[in-house]
């Protein structure tokens, strides 16, 4: 092998083995389909979950579907599917198959389709179309203007043209191959660069975000440093049945000297963006109950969920006594403000709203107030706005896709003119506008009839 030949070899093996491959359709319909399969499998596994939800959820004995275990799960990575290195694999790889079919098929087609050169020079080339006819004693200058009412782009070479129109349909598969590219891009970027987080704060708190349930391995960036979030208040709407209507936060975003930067009161489907990171209302709970005994100054005890059935309700132990021997058990369900006092029996002795008072065992106990904790899931995910954008090509390339491109020949020759073209779809309309031309070459010269080659 001589020296030229080494050097060429990798650009002959790229346009001769590799570039075919990855250009296959059959290929490309295996990676859709593998992508497929696991998006829905992400969809439907819990992502970014601890050890102990994935042990609970998917025991060994007995094994989902016989095999999906929380050890399979885990290892193969599927408690975070889109971060996976073969997930990313399968997008970078299905990507670089659009690209070759792009480059491979796309854009020589469309280089063929809008060529100025495309003349045909003999009769007996006319015969190959579906719709085609001759005019004895006619000529190509009366085909001109006909083409140029109907909007067609229109070559000429001497007794030869060549005119076409809806050439943006031709465009249309190159634009939606890009689109696609610019989606599996921005979906990359986001798995790469994007994190999620959970926080639970209480009504009145400040925090940082620093509880990342899941994040890319060039997250950091993302996650805020620089900026605080406080909780002003947390509330919820409650309907006359007692069912939660809707649950609110009050959010401010300071900055590193406490100074508020940005401010949004948000609730379900309406959350809060501050540079790039987006907070959603998700959950609640209860964080405190503040309570006064006599006139003691208000006492703050945290409520902590307990589990049960159904339902959620909250709990804490009131001391009754200095040395702690004697006390009280306070439960809640929700905001409202109703509370059952237990207790050391776990005998229920009374019940208090919010704002009121109950004598229990010698002590006025006086309810000053429930302090809710707000749940937000945080997000940021740097490659949705490519991800936007190429869904906006998408829609636009499937648009142009739907235009038809119309060719028509012409070519005079021996004191007639010969007329042929096609369409790449809404056939029935072109062979009207076809029909049409015919019909005004026609009349324009009564005395030729026209000879009709082919039609269909």
């Amino acid at each position: 092998m001589t020296f030229t030949e080494l050097v060429n070899a990798p650009k002959r093996y790229l346009k001769k083995e590799l570039l075919p491959v990855l250009a296959d359709l059959r290929l490309a319909i295996v990676l859709l389909l593998a992508i497929a399969v696991f998006s829905i499998a992400g969809t439907i596994i819990e992502q970014g979950q601890s050890v102990q939800f994935y042990q609970a959820n998917y025991p060994e004995k007995p094994a989902l579907f016989g095999f999906l275990t929380w050890k399979v799960l885990l290892t193969a990575g599927l408690d975070h599917v889109y971060r996976t290195w073969w997930y990313l694999a399968l997008l970078i790889l299905f990507g670089a198959s659009l690209t070759a079919c792009t480059f491979t098929r796309q854009l020589p087609a469309l280089r063929w389709f809008s060529r100025t050169w495309n003349f045909y020079s003999q009769p007996r080339q006319f015969r190959k179309f579906a719709l085609s006819a001759e005019f004895p004693k006619a000529g190509i200058d009366q085909l001109l203007p006909l083409l140029e009412q109907r909007k067609y782009k229109i070559f000429q070479d001497g007794d030869k043209l060549y005119a076409h129109k809806g050439i943006v349909g031709r465009i249309g598969p190159i634009v939606v191959h890009a689109a696609m590219l610019l989606i599996l891009l921005g979906g990359i970027i986001g798995a790469m660069t994007g994190f999620i987080a959970q926080e639970m704060v209480p009504s009145g708190a400040t925090f940082q975000i620093d509880n990342v349930t899941d994040a890319g391995i060039w997250a950091a960036p993302q996650i805020p440093k620089d900026w605080s979030v406080k909780v002003n208040r947390f509330w919820i709407d409650y309907l006359p049945t007692g069912e939660i209507d809707q649950f609110y936060s009050d959010l401010s975003v300071l900055d590193r000297d406490g100074k508020e930067v940005d401010r949004k009161t948000i609730h379900v489907n309406e959350p809060l963006k501050h540079k790039g990171v987006t907070l959603y209302q998700a959950d609640w709970s209860i964080a405190a109950i503040q309570v006064r005994l006599n006139n003691s100054p208000v006492l703050q005890s945290p409520m902590a969920r307990i589990d049960q059935g159904s339902g959620r309700i909250w709990g804490t132990w009131l001391p009754l006594k200095p040395d702690m021997s004697d006390g009280v058990s306070l439960v809640a369900k929700d905001l409202q403000g109703l509370l059952l006092v237990y207790d050391m029996d776990g005998k229920l002795i009374a019940t208090v709203r919010k704002g009121m008072a109950v004598d229990v065992k010698g002590l006025k106990l006086s309810i000053v107030d429930l302090i809710g904790s707000t749940g937000l899931q945080i997000k940021a995910d740097p490659g949705i706005p490519i991800v936007y954008l190429g869904f906006g090509l998408l829609m636009l390339g499937v648009i142009m896709s739907y235009v038809s491109h119309s060719q028509i020949w012409g070519l005079e020759k021996d004191g007639a003119i010969y007329i042929g073209g096609r369409t790449n779809r809404a056939q029935v309309t072109f062979e009207r506008e076809f029909l049409g031309i015919l019909e005004a070459i026609d009349q324009g010269k009564s005395e030729s009839t026209p000879t009709q080659l082919a039609q269909t």
